[in-house]
């Protein structure tokens, strides 16, 4: 009986990508998630979130954006056309990691799990259209990209280490305060959902979208009271690190986010005080995404799986391995 043909096979018997690729790649898909939520913010934030107004289609007639629609359609069709940028990208960090040799499941699967989540969300999308930019619906279309960008990360950190059984860089008890990190940081990220479903930025200034019925500034103070936890989270576990001797990546990535959150802080009492004008809503988007990756990295730098793993290669291969090598201890 012939052997069932595997495309993915068939690349990894001619194409042998190496480490650094792969990491790149699962970088590229950092990059594309972070773009995908500041873009989707610029819909909204330009009034377009209505500029295509049927989905999938752009209107009941027609794919792309007509003339009539203006520069609302463009931006709005221009967000969901980045979509496929975004699954291009991934496709190939799937195909990167299953091409590479020796083969790390757990990377292809991380790669595949983001393109469901990118699926899904396109639906979330379609959805969000179709109900005219339901707050709520809008709010879970953020949270998709948001574990969208958790699962790049978490590729992109795995592809730089081994896929031996995690071990403690750190004593439990400091693993457990970077859980309470991770938590407090998701209820602040989920209350600023609830803070953009009750602001003034609705999305289509052409419909009066619904908003969610609560007062926008108690339910700000509530965000500010949030970051003050997770500020106090971020510099308790600065000090844990140092008094226990913690090696010096999760000291230096606590620092990164401590640094990432006082930007953050400005920018969101700049866009309170000035009754949240477009361009410093939009950099607070961004910041929000870097904020999550600076967790997450401070989250993932507890704990260590040694080395990935490297190629018995050919001849000339070693060389153009070696200088990934101390790239991948390091970023344990």
């Amino acid at each position: 009986m012939p052997k069932t043909l595997n495309p993915l096979q068939l690349v990894a018997d001619r194409w042998q990508p190496s480490a650094r690729f792969v990491r790149r790649a699962s970088l590229a898909c950092v990059v594309m998630a972070v773009v995908i939520v500041v873009t989707g913010g610029a819909v909204r934030l330009t009034q377009s979130g209505l500029g295509c107004p049927t989905w999938p289609t752009c209107t009941e007639d027609s794919l792309t954006p007509t003339p009539e629609m203006g520069i609302n359609g463009v931006i709005e069709f221009t967000n969901r056309m980045l979509t496929y940028v975004l699954c291009a990208i991934v496709g190939l960090a799937i195909v990167a990691a299953r091409a590479r040799a020796p083969r790390r499941r757990p990377l292809t699967r991380l790669g595949w799990a983001q393109f469901w989540l990118i699926a899904s969300n396109g639906v979330i999308g379609g959805i969000t259209v179709l109900t005219g930019l339901n707050p709520y619906i809008v709010a879970l279309h953020f949270l998709a990209a948001t574990a969208l960008l958790t699962v790049a990360v978490v590729m992109w950190h795995r592809s730089a280490e081994g896929d031996d059984e995690p071990r403690d860089l750190v004593p439990r008890p400091v693993r457990q305060l970077g859980w309470v990190l991770v938590v407090a940081t998701t209820l602040l990220i989920l209350v600023g959902t609830v803070v953009t479903g009750s602001g003034r930025h609705a999305g289509d200034a052409k419909k009066d979208v619904h908003r969610i019925p609560l007062d926008w500034h108690e339910i700000t103070q509530l965000h500010v009271d949030f970051v003050y936890v997770v500020v106090g989270l971020t510099v308790a576990l600065w000090f844990v690190l140092r008094a226990v001797q913690a090696p010096a990546t999760p000291r230096r990535r606590v620092a990164e986010l401590f640094v990432v959150l006082m930007l953050q802080g400005v920018v969101g009492y700049v866009q309170y005080f000035n009754d949240s004008p477009e361009v410093i809503v939009g950099t607070h988007m961004f910041g929000s995404c870097l904020v999550w990756i600076a967790v997450l990295r401070v989250f993932l730098s507890l704990r260590g799986r040694g080395e990935a793993a490297t190629l018995p290669a050919p001849s000339g291969e070693h060389e153009a391995l070696a200088p990934d090598q101390p790239a991948a201890a390091s970023s344990r």
